[in-house]
């Protein structure tokens, strides 16, 4: 890898890493370069749009890196319960470790430029259709009918990412343990 890749990724990394937690608004471009310790013309240089481009690929690349987790989180088990409290169970681990949103949730983001920044938000949103589709996915390999996967999903998602506010809200995880408390009743075949 070549010295203007690292450059441009460890902004990036730092950008992701603070919007994910700061915020877009919060988060200034001095605090990216200063944290990143990137020379200053090197944003402009690689991100030539400014903090916008910077924060749609900020926004790209925290949806990889989530999607990724999601899917090995969820591949460890062929059971959707048995997943889904797993995954619970490590997002709990890093609120109580560390309260911390990076490679969690984009909801922050999501929150302060929804009504402000139409390009941010349709990435926001595509970052939520992509994991609601993991999801319905891992139900669907379950033996979940399409439809019925695909509502699923929606609501997992929405569920975790509502309780994840609430989470670092209310600095304590009980709203995921709820979740994890109900996982069982929500995907019961019998119930559908």
């Amino acid at each position: 890898m070549n010295t203007q890749n690292t450059s441009r990724e460890k902004i990036l990394n730092t950008a992701t890493k603070l919007f994910q937690i700061n915020g877009f608004n919060a988060t200034g471009l001095n605090e990216i370069l200063e944290e990143s310790k990137s020379p200053k013309g090197s944003l402009y240089y690689y991100f030539p749009e400014g903090k916008e481009q910077l924060a749609l690929e900020a926004i790209q690349l925290a949806c990889k890196s989530i999607v990724e987790r999601l899917r090995g989180t969820m591949d460890k088990y062929s059971d959707p319960v048995e997943a889904l409290k797993y995954l619970i169970s490590n997002i709990t681990d890093d609120l109580n470790d560390e309260n911390k949103l990076q490679d969690i949730s984009i909801s922050l983001m999501a929150l302060e430029t929804y009504s402000s920044n139409e390009k941010l938000r349709l990435a926001c949103e595509q970052v939520f259709t992509e994991l609601s589709n993991v999801y319905a996915h891992k139900l669907i390999q379950s033996g979940f009918a399409p439809q019925k996967a695909e509502e699923l999903g929606m609501a997992i998602e929405i569920m975790i990412e509502g309780a994840i506010t609430i989470c670092v809200t209310r600095k304590d995880t009980v709203p995921l343990s709820a979740i994890s408390n109900i996982l069982n009743v929500l995907l019961s075949q019998d119930s559908l």
